[in-house]
């Protein structure tokens, strides 16, 4: 196969042979190969994210969270501690947790009593007018889908069309779950 740089070679060869026209054609040819090969350079880029929450579909994509977030709770921070799945009753943070567009984080308290959430508080964190609107919306919703539920293998499944802020709400509960767990 041939490269860009023999195909434009031929091309400009080409030209010549026609005149002076034909020049200028495959000047030009060659001009919006180049400009059009920079423009499309970075569009497979694997750090892409949609600006400003504009992506709200589902095209079966998935996006890791960042792995860095910041705990506190009242059984603290131990580098060793598991999800035994027995817990202490107690109220667990989690604060800066950050959503997969990594933007963005909410702080989760979650109250636990005899293994099940007895209350939950959620504060987001953002600067984008969609992404409050999607955390507000969650904010409101969330405590009628988890008050009173296990917190043992508790999942919640896109809460109020904000499945940013609910993957970044299960990865809190993961880690409430570690705090509270009796070791």
């Amino acid at each position: 196969m041939a490269s860009n740089e023999d195909s434009q070679q031929v091309s400009t060869i080409k030209a010549h042979k026609s005149g002076g026209a034909g020049v200028k054609s495959a000047t030009v040819a060659a001009v919006g190969l180049i400009a059009a090969t920079t423009l499309l350079a970075g569009c497979g880029s694997k750090d892409a994210i949609p600006a400003d929450g504009a992506y709200q579909g589902n095209s079966g994509e998935s996006m890791a969270a960042p792995s860095s977030s910041t705990s506190a709770g009242s059984a603290g921070n131990d580098a060793k501690a598991q999800d035994t799945g027995k817990y202490r009753d107690g109220t667990y943070n989690v604060d800066n947790q950050p959503d997969p567009s990594g933007k963005d984080t909410i702080d989760v308290t979650v109250k636990v009593a005899q293994g099940d959430i007895t209350g939950v508080t959620v504060v987001g964190h953002t600067s984008n007018d969609i992404s409050k609107k999607h955390q507000a919306a969650f904010i409101e919703a969330i405590p009628g889908v988890v008050v009173g539920k296990p917190l043992k293998g508790l999942k919640v499944d896109k809460v109020a069309g904000a499945s940013w802020t609910t993957q970044a709400f299960n990865d809190a509960l993961a880690n409430a779950r570690t705090q509270a767990s009796v070791q």
